[in-house]
């Protein structure tokens, strides 16, 4: 009987294998390469003990606890900075990878019928589940080992061989819990949306109650998974029990999984889904009413990310006089100018930073039109009176004011937390004007999503790439000492540094132009192409 349930898993695990031949390899990379970049660039940064110890008093604080977990600072090696600073970060990110992947080929497979056609296959019942944690597992054992080896073939001294691998272990043994907790939302829930939503709730529920119970209980962290990772001690005592427990339930969670998939009907949630209203209001029916609605969650969520992001960096400025003036490297990052504070100088460099993660929203919402055309769901829409201009008008509009607001809820929680801790407070202008002058640059990165959209569909994943080297070249370029080119080819290499720079009218208004002939060569493209898949 559990030979037939099993039926051709092989011949799946290889078949979604080939489906992901490119995002896996590409998430292990970017992922791999954040984890050695950082220590490499602390070598340079806290070369001594004295600025390691001077970044430890700059980390006892309640918020950076709750942001990064806890730590011996008495024992504040470059293992043990790296351990603290990065690990509980990047297992998050891990925990999203998987929970994407995972949605992707359950609960997403199923809506589109491609699970419904590999079941009339001769294959099992459960061969499909289970080809995709087998995959699911098998990335994150090439993530754990390759972080794990990567960093002690750095030769840093405080990062040994088993620290290290612990290291990647505990990275692994995230993704590996958090395919498990997809895999049963999966069969909870009737939607791909659903499965997302929860996963990623559980995500954050996990990480706020850690950060919570950190800070004032540490004993009930451990009802965190997230706060397992942390207890690991990693380049301390390293603690391996943690990591092995998080293994341990993952197995029991891919269990519960098999279970559920097993007495469920094919396209059907144990979770009921709640009834909608007998007719849909004249908003709703409109095509941005109807985006808005299917993106609703995705936006709260994200606006309480950055609402939390500002305030957290906001909660130790009032610890960088001390810190900078004691460390002549980190001093590289900033930009000196005459009459401005230290906390001013760091300024540009947190809202780098800021308007870069507040840019990934946006872009994410303009990016769904495409979703939702490889689905087939938009020509539903175009078949009705709606023009491909309103269509796509509807997810810019929606694109341009969810980047607004996030950038005015992290520049909110910047200037509440900064004014609580710097002395003399901040000011409301200076904060909320250095976050406005990254607009701009954020409409540019919007236009060049729509104009991928418009005329090359199938090349819209670039614009995360393009994301991602504007945060190496302007977050690292004081450290690595950049040329200033590399840094112009990016939008946000343009805006003006605020408070150290007066406000550019003319470099702001040129990159709201150009973003304005972006769009207009985008929805030219998107009127003369066909929809395709």
């Amino acid at each position: 009987m559990a030979g037939k349930l099993m039926a051709k898993t092989a011949y799946l695990s290889k078949f979604i294998l080939r489906l992901d031949r490119i995002r896996i390899p590409i998430w292990i990379i970017a992922l791999t390469f954040f984890t050695l970049i950082v220590p490499m660039s602390f070598v340079d940064l806290y070369g001594s003990q004295q600025e390691r110890e001077a970044m430890a008093q700059t980390m006892a604080n309640p918020a950076m606890t709750a942001m990064t977990g806890p730590a011996d600072l008495a024992n504040y090696t470059l293992g043990v900075m790296t351990a603290h600073q990065m690990l509980l970060i990047t297992a998050a990110v891990v925990g999203l990878m998987s929970i994407l992947l995972v949605t992707r080929h359950t609960r997403a497979a199923e809506e589109d019928g491609r699970l419904e056609m590999i079941r009339s296959l001769p294959t099992g019942r459960l061969s499909y589940l289970n080809s995709v944690l087998i995959v699911i597992s098998g990335a994150c054992a090439g993530l754990a080992l390759l972080n794990g080896f990567g960093l002690y073939a750095l030769g840093i001294e405080s990062m040994d061989l088993e620290g290290s691998l612990l290291y990647g272990a505990a990275l692994g043994a995230t993704g590996l819990f958090f395919a498990g907790v997809t895999a049963v939302f999966g069969q909870l829930s009737d939607s791909s949306r659903g499965t997302v939503g929860y996963s990623i709730a559980f995500l954050l529920i996990a990480y706020l109650f850690r950060a919570v119970t950190d800070v004032s209980n540490e004993a009930l962290s451990w009802i965190s998974p997230l706060a397992w990772v942390t207890k690991a001690q990693v380049y301390d005592t390293n603690n391996w029990w943690p990591v092995l427990l998080m293994v341990f339930v993952s197995v029991v969670l891919y269990g519960v999984a098999n279970y559920l998939n097993v007495i469920r009907d094919l396209d059907r949630g144990f979770l009921p889904s709640k009834p909608g209203k007998r007719y849909a209001s004249r908003f709703l029916q409109s095509p941005i009413g109807l985006a808005l609605r299917l993106q609703r969650t995705g936006v709260i969520s994200w606006a309480v990310g950055m609402l939390v992001l500002g305030a957290s960096y906001g909660a130790v400025l009032g610890d960088l006089e001390s810190f900078f003036s004691s460390n002549e490297t980190m001093k590289q990052l900033l930009k000196p100018a005459e009459g401005v504070t230290l906390v001013e100088q760091f300024i540009p460099m947190l809202m780098i930073v800021i308007s870069l993660l507040a840019t990934v929203p946006p872009v994410m919402a303009v990016n769904k039109l495409r979703a939702e055309e490889k689905k087939e769901q938009i020509v539903h829409l175009l078949s009705r009176n709606v023009s491909r201009n309103k269509l796509l008008g509807s997810y810019l509009l929606i694109s341009i004011g969810n980047g607004f607001v996030m950038l005015m809820l992290a520049a909110l929680g910047l200037w509440s937390a900064g004014t609580a801790v710097v002395d003399g407070g901040l000011s409301f202008q200076m904060i909320f004007g250095a976050a406005l002058s990254y607009y701009p640059a954020m409409l540019v990165m919007i236009s060049i999503a729509v104009l991928l959209i418009g005329c090359l569909p199938n090349l819209t994943g670039f614009i995360w790439l393009y994301v991602l080297y504007s945060f190496l070249v302007l977050y690292l370029g004081g450290l690595f000492q950049f040329s200033d080119w590399v840094g112009n080819l990016s939008p946000f290499g343009h805006v003006p540094q605020i408070p150290i720079e007066d406000y550019s009218f003319m470099a702001l208004a040129g990159l709201s132009l150009f973003a304005v002939l972006l769009t207009i060569a985008g929805f030219i493209g998107f009127n003369k192409r066909d929809i395709k898949l």
